[in-house]
């Protein structure tokens, strides 16, 4: 690859590592914030922000001056909810488990590091998990994230737990035994791993060639999350993620 073409891609990764920066939880971040948390000087953070914000992908508050995503992103994302895609797909099944079980039930999917939710379907109870869509959240705790690294080939695993945000106190050892057992189960289950008074059961989606896509689980306080209902919600979000599987390899 050319030298000029190798400064382009990596204006391109750098620019889509600023948009990644924001969330459903941090939607506003100042130009320092964005600087710190991609690695990059702020002279450039500034440049690749005046770029992405004339394409309409970031917006800056002149009034705070801090920086949030553009309406060209809700564009990309209404093109991806109309066109058929797996978290669209698989919705009216994700709802019927939500009315089974009256828990919040999402979708994840990996990218990298990180689980993604994609789609998910909030309980009608008073007190629910608020599930919010693109959320971003760490592999190495969770019943979803247990799900996708069970079956991700083993540098994956290794990546995850190399990563410098898992905690020193973090038992390796154990972690891998429960990916052991998760294989085994075909599920996983958290209570409280990432988030006190949470618990949830997941269960791994499969392409039509037996690859890992996904994890549908259910969710929601830890308390409604008894060792009965536990084994309630185990075999029913096993048979949703069947019945998914079943719609993916259809035709």
């Amino acid at each position: 690859m050319a030298e000029g073409q190798r400064g382009t891609v990596r204006a391109v990764e750098r620019a889509l590592d600023i948009l990644l920066c924001f969330s459903s939880t941090e939607m506003e971040l100042g130009l320092s914030e964005i600087s710190k948390r991609v690695g990059l000087h702020k002279s450039t953070v500034h440049r690749l922000l005046a770029s992405l914000e004339s394409r309409g992908f970031i917006r800056r508050d002149p009034r705070t001056d801090k920086y949030r995503l553009g309406w060209s992103i809700l564009e990309l994302v209404s093109n991806i909810h109309q066109s058929g895609d797996l978290s669209t797909l698989v919705l009216p099944e994700m709802t019927r488990l939500r009315d089974l079980l009256d828990e919040t039930v999402s979708l994840y999917i990996r990218s990298g590091t990180e689980r993604i939710r994609i789609q998910a379907v909030e309980s009608h109870q008073p007190v629910r998990r608020v599930a919010n869509i693109g959320q971003r959240l760490p592999l190495y705790v969770g019943a979803s994230g247990k799900v996708l690294l069970a079956w991700s080939p083993p540098e994956v695993v290794d990546e995850t737990l190399n990563d410098p945000r898992v905690p020193d106190r973090f038992d390796r050892e154990e972690f891998l035994r429960q990916l052991q057992q998760v294989r085994e189960n075909g599920y996983a289950v958290s209570i409280e791993e990432r988030e006190a008074g949470a618990a949830a059961v997941a269960a791994p989606v499969f392409d039509r060639g037996g690859a890992l896509v996904a994890a549908l689980s259910v969710s929601g306080p830890a308390d409604r999350f008894t060792p009965e209902a536990m084994d309630r919600f185990a075999p029913a979000v096993m048979t949703s993620a069947r019945v998914i599987h079943q719609l993916l390899t259809a035709g």
